[in-house]
This record gives structure tokens, C-alpha cells and sequence, in this order.
């Protein structure tokens, strides 16, 4: 099997590069996070424009017909920025969802860039859990529950909502600005990935057509592996930050590079983004193939980038010295939304009980 990329998706990873560091530099970042809306939405058009709001969508809905690798490559490299959109809250997460329950007309206005989306899972408990779903209450067409730690409620035009009833799992769509919809923002330490509380009282809701706990069962692991290579482009941005400065950095006639207590951490956090960028990678192959072991394949790997990712950005603010832990820097961007990734859906020793449990169950 050959496991390097194609011709194509290197393309598409110079390509996406190339728009983060034009569209999207350290200082236009800090703009948009710092600003109250978080985010401009004629922006989101920009993305539409290059397909990749619809990456993964067939063709026949409007999208590009490529695979979740694909859109993995995109979602890497748009985490070098840290990109300050909602492309893992509304492709990643509520477009599949969508796509999935049959949503065709709903698709093709996220894929064409006219909407966005988001999914609404955690209950009052903060927990993504499966099995069971958080509880909701649904009767006749209304919908009433209350979500937490939701990404990108404030630019999100739809909500997919994440819910057990007594009869099953299942999963619904409302618009944000319906009728019996309150939401806010929640004060979380990543300012380029807002989450929300939403609140739903008796709201008009459209039930789509899901596989029930299944379905949610590769929504989670979908997120998962999108997760960890976002960490794998966070760590691998910071390590290259905290290496150009090693580089540049003189103290005692000599770059600080050349010193091992530099070089050693560096070089750790090489072998660990690269370590989980394998991983990652082979997660996504796993939930796109839909094999038996993706659910520990994702899991697996957001546990070990998210590690990474904290750890990378540690390493090279270390390295930039008292310079590394100034507002104008950029790491603490990188560094707050590792934090965030490994915070969301699951933290790593809650993921690696999962892995270990998995693999009890199989023996």
C-alpha cells in the first residue's frame, strides 16, 4: 500500500498554504480574534470559491467528490494560521451531518457558501457522549434542549442538534434565529474558535434521516481525526516558529540552536508532531474506509497531537524566551488552541481509556 500523497493533494496542501499565509497572517488573525463578532462572513465566501466548503460533498450536491484525506490536508494547513473560520464546525461537523441525513437543499446552499453551519452535542454535562446521547425532548415537530460548548454558534446560520429521545438517538436541524432559540458565548481560552451555550425551547425542528447511535459514532470519529491533524498543523507551526528563532537568535557569538538545551527540545517536538501527524493521518484513512478500527484510530490519535501540539507550542515560547509569552507573539494563538483541542471532545486520558477499552473488548 503506498501511503504518500498524491500529486493532487500535495497541490491542494501548497494551495491551501499559500491562502493562509496571503489571507491570513499572524497580525490579521489577531484582528479578527480580538474583534467582538470574531469572525467577518464575507470571508467565508472565499473558501467557496476554492471548493473546499464542499471538499468532501459528491458532486451531485454541488461539492468537489473528494475524500475526508483530502479535507484533512485543508484542515491542517488552515491551522498554521490559526484560521479564525468555521471550516471544522460547519464542513467538518454539520455539512457530513447534513449530507447524511439527506439534507440535499440545505447541502448545497453550506457548499455554496451561502450558509453555515454547526453541531450542537455536548448536554448539561459538557460530555459528547454516544451511548446514550444526551437527552432532549421532542414532541410533534418542537425540539427543546440545551447544548453546550457548541463551535462557531455566533457565525452559524444552522444547528444540527445532537439528542437521545426514549425512542433513540436522533439528530435535528434548526436555524439559530428561530423562534424559541437563545444562545451566548461562552468565555473559553481560544478566541479563534468561539464556543456557545444554546438553549431550545419548543422550537420548530426538522428530524433527519440518521442511523441513529451509529451514525453518531462516526460523526465522533470524525471529528476526532480532524482534530488531531488540526494539532498536527498547530504543533508543526509553532516547531517551525521556535526553530526560525533558534536560527536567528545570537547570544554568546553563536545562533541558540547550537545549544543543546535548545536544540534537544526542538528536536523532541519534531519527533512528537511527526509521530502524530502519522497517526493522524492513518485515522482519517480509517474513518473514511470505515474500518472496525477507527473508533480507536481517532481516538488514538487526537489523544497523542493534541499532547503534541501542547507541547511543540510550550517548547518553541520557551525558546523565544520572554519574547515567546508577549500578546503580540504569535504562539500564544497556537498554544491556546491546542489547549482548546484538547479540552474538545474528550480529553487524552478519557481518549485513551476508550483505546484501552476497545482493545480489552477485542481480546
Amino acid at each position: 500500500m503506498d501511503f504518500a500523497f498524491s500529486d493532487e493533494q500535495l497541490m491542494l496542501r501548497a494551495s491551501a498554504r499559500e491562502f493562509v499565509d496571503e489571507r491570513y497572517p499572524t497580525e490579521r488573525v489577531a484582528t479578527i480574534a480580538d474583534s467582538p463578532e470574531g469572525f467577518d462572513r464575507s470571508e467565508w465566501r472565499n473558501l467557496a470559491e476554492l471548493g473546499w466548503t464542499g471538499i468532501s460533498v459528491p458532486e451531485s450536491l454541488g461539492g468537489a467528490g473528494l475524500g475526508f484525506v483530502e479535507e484533512m490536508i485543508v484542515v491542517e494547513e488552515l491551522a498554521r494560521g490559526p484560521y479564525p473560520g468555521p471550516f471544522f464546525s460547519t464542513v467538518v461537523l454539520g455539512l457530513h451531518a447534513l449530507a447524511a441525513g439527506g439534507a440535499d437543499e440545505l447541502v448545497a446552499g453550506v457548499t455554496s457558501g451561502e450558509r453555515t453551519a454547526t453541531v450542537a452535542w455536548a448536554g448539561t454535562d459538557g460530555r459528547f457522549d454516544t451511548d446514550p446521547a444526551p437527552k432532549v425532548d421532542w414532541e410533534g415537530d418542537r425540539l427543546t434542549a440545551t447544548k453546550l460548548f457548541v463551535p462557531d454558534l455566533g457565525v452559524s446560520d444552522l444547528l444540527v442538534i445532537v439528542g437521545a429521545t426514549p425512542d433513540g438517538p436522533g439528530v435535528w436541524v434548526v436555524e439559530r434565529n428561530a423562534d424559541g432559540v437563545a444562545w451566548r458565548e461562552l468565555p473559553t481560552v481560544d478566541t479563534t474558535r468561539r464556543m456557545g451555550e444554546v438553549v431550545l425551547q419548543e422550537v420548530a425542528a426538522e428530524r433527519l434521516r440518521t442511523e441513529g447511535g451509529g451514525f453518531l459514532t462516526g460523526l465522533r470519529d470524525r471529528a476526532l481525526a480532524a482534530l488531531a491533524v488540526e494539532a498536527v498543523g498547530l504543533g508543526s507551526r509553532a516547531l517551525e516558529l521556535g526553530v526560525g528563532h533558534a536560527r536567528e537568535r545570537v547570544q554568546f557569538g553563536r545562533p541558540i540552536g547550537a545549544f543543546q538545551a535548545v536544540s534537544h527540545q526542538l528536536a523532541q517536538a519534531f519527533l512528537e508532531v511527526e509521530t502524530a501527524r502519522s497517526l493522524a493521518y492513518w485515522a482519517g484513512w480509517a474513518v473514511s474506509e470505515g474500518v472496525p478500527e477507527a473508533p480507536a484510530a481517532a481516538a488514538a490519535a487526537k489523544a497523542r497531537a493534541a499532547e503534541a501540539a501542547i507541547r511543540a507550542s510550550e517548547r518553541a515560547i520557551q525558546v523565544h524566551g520572554g519574547m515567546g509569552f508577549t500578546w503580540d507573539a504569535p504562539l500564544h494563538r497556537l498554544y491556546k488552541r491546542a489547549l482548546a483541542i484538547n479540552a474538545f471532545m474528550g480529553t487524552g486520558d478519557e481518549l485513551r481509556a476508550r483505546v484501552a477499552a476497545s482493545l480489552l473488548d477485542r481480546g
